[in-house]
């Protein structure tokens, strides 16, 4: 069943990452950007409860909680190979056109630089409405969704790099 459901998301996935490639703004630009236009060679780095924005989403992390053994109910669920980390996690469509808000495009790093990606199908049964999960987000409006990372017991994350799509260059929020 776990098998069955992966490939349903992978190929759902497939279809968004066409829909939300190419896809440009001139609001797109982050303030990672506006710090380099002023000569900042460093991107900045956003903190929970500060917005950070990426292409035609600003992303707002709310929480982080490690810990989580499984996400669901009794009855259907997922149980972490570790531990979950839940990030609750605002996003507002800041651009001019519909943009898909793919789960799977967010990363998130340990101290050493290790990369976790997002668990989708742990995703869903975390989000009841399925905020997280190739969510079309009209200009103005926003969701607030959790994004999960299935990471080891003895790993603490630091950071994340949210998308707005596959194909973007991310803005880095520490946990931290």
């Amino acid at each position: 069943m776990r098998k069955a459901t992966t490939l349903a998301l992978l190929a759902i996935g497939l279809v968004a990452l066409g829909c939300g490639a190419g896809s440009t703004d001139d609001a797109t630009s982050s303030k990672a950007d506006a710090g380099a236009a002023k000569g900042d060679d460093k991107p900045k780095t956003a903190k929970i409860g500060q917005p950070a924005r990426d292409g035609k989403f600003e992303f707002t992390v709310k929480s982080s909680k490690c810990g989580v053994a499984k996400v669901g109910t009794s009855m259907i669920g997922d149980k972490a190979q570790g531990q979950f980390c839940l990030i609750t996690v605002n996003v507002k469509n800041i651009g001019k056109e519909a943009q898909t808000l793919d789960g799977s495009s967010q990363k998130a790093y340990a101290a050493n630089g290790t990369e976790y990606s997002s668990d989708s199908e742990a995703g869903l049964y975390a989000n009841k409405d399925g905020s997280t999960f190739f969510e079309d987000i009209n200009p103005g409006n926003q969701v607030t969704g959790v994004f999960v990372f299935d990471i080891p017991k003895n790993v603490k994350l630091t950071k994340l790099e949210l998308h707005d799509s596959a194909f973007s260059g991310g803005v880095t929020v520490s946990l931290t």
